[in-house]
């Protein structure tokens, strides 16, 4: 029998699609957020550009929103390499709410390398916004999100091969009500 384990998402693998090819076994459980921290694009991505960190400000005001995801345990190897494990981001554990309240344990990535002044590139934060609208998130939350400065990538081609996933008929586009509610 196979292992699984909660992952807690709130960046661009919010995106179903991005996760989904990136980790096979993702499953959405619903919506979930992460106390005492705020989202932050400040983490240095490989590509020299922005990416998203759960910053711990130990504020209760402070809030992550995301989608927990139920995935095999040995499919965490593999998303450790693509986040970067060890050159950027590392893997914890943490404990977020569902929308009832109810507390779980959940892998996420926390960022090791940060710099303020990056921004990420368009399709990044597309990325993100996508997850986020798609998880039916707070308006509130993903207007901050659709805010966020963002810049052309100068690789057109990465740009390009980032969207694909989007395009007709690749992947279906989930809607909103494609992420169960939690408990369900």
């Amino acid at each position: 029998m196979t292992s699984l384990v909660h992952y807690f998402a709130y960046g661009s693998n919010m995106s179903r699609m991005r996760l989904k090819m990136r980790v096979s076994s993702a499953e959405p459980l619903g919506i979930a957020t992460l106390q005492d921290h705020r989202l932050m694009f400040h983490k240095i991505g490989k590509d020299g550009s922005a990416k998203c960190d759960a910053w711990r400000t130990g504020e209760p005001r402070d809030s992550v929103h995301g989608v927990l995801f139920l995935l095999e345990r040995d499919q965490l190897a593999v998303l450790d390499h693509i986040e970067g494990t060890g050159a950027g981001y590392e893997r914890c554990s943490v404990v977020v709410a569902d929308n009832s309240g109810c507390t779980m344990r959940a892998e996420t990535y926390r960022a090791t390398r940060i710099d303020p002044a990056l921004r990420p590139y368009t399709w990044y934060r597309e990325h993100v916004l996508r997850g986020a609208l798609a998880a039916g998130l707070r308006h509130d939350y993903v207007d901050g999100i659709r805010t966020v400065p963002a810049e052309p990538d100068p690789d057109r081609q990465r740009h390009a091969r980032e969207m694909a996933i989007y395009r007709e008929g690749r992947i279906s586009r989930q809607p909103r009500s494609s992420y169960p509610s939690p408990g369900s």
